[in-house]
């Protein structure tokens, strides 16, 4: 999952657009715009997050200078070193997918942020929050909570099987998304989101989520 090969795979999928969110961390956002400018398709920087309710969700921006002020505030609430024998590197590449450097936080584990507190940030710092894979039975807001409370100010819900769409539109009036979540190269694109809008940009994209001027978005 090297930032070349992420932009590659993806544009042999027919993908216009994509979001990198690694876990709890932003540092390989930029290698990715960069090569996907180059190459010719849009990468939005993001993170997806582990709250104090172990609950994922994904934060999603504009510039990645936005992400890595997000980064920076999910680092100041996350514990722990990483143990490379039990964990594996968390490997820093270029957009020549030469290794720069080893991230050593703990990102594998859960942040002291609550998830309002999550959302709040995102949205100070310009961005979209979107609940992850709401429909897996650990680390999603409906396994953790048990259900999806009204007065969170999410921007939209994200659902790892398309056969559960109907049954999660039915627990909330937030727009649902299926994205591929992918960990592996061959997972890229499995699923995903077709947006009817006028560019593949961030701005965009919120706009659909919004339904605004006739943008909106179809499964």
């Amino acid at each position: 999952m090297t930032p070349k090969a992420i932009v590659e795979n993806s544009l042999e999928k027919g993908l216009d657009i994509i979001a990198v969110c690694d876990h709890n961390s932003a540092e390989n956002v930029e290698a990715t715009i960069r090569i996907g400018l180059k190459k010719g398709i849009k990468v939005l920087p993001g993170l997806e997050i582990c709250s104090r309710e172990e609950v994922h969700s994904l934060a999603i921006f504009e510039s990645a200078g936005q992400a890595l002020q997000m980064q920076e505030i999910v680092y100041d609430h996350l514990k722990g070193t990483n143990r490379p024998e039990f964990f594996g590197d968390q490997v820093v590449a270029n957009e020549f997918d030469e290794v720069e450097g080893f991230n050593d936080h703990l990102l594998i584990g859960a942040s002291g942020l609550g998830l309002i507190d999550i959302i709040d940030n995102v949205h100070k710092l310009g961005g979209i929050s979107i609940a992850s894979h709401v429909d897996r039975p650990s680390f999603s807001i409906i396994s953790q909570l048990g259900f999806i409370p009204k007065d969170l100010p999410l921007d939209g819900i994200e659902i790892s099987q398309i056969s559960k769409i109907n049954e999660i539109s039915a627990m909330t009036e937030l727009p649902v998304m299926t994205f591929s979540d992918a960990h592996f190269i061959k997972d890229i694109g499995r699923v995903h989101t077709k947006f009817h809008v006028e560019a593949a940009s961030f701005d965009e994209i919120r706009r659909a989520l919004k339904g605004e001027s006739g943008r909106k978005i179809g499964v």
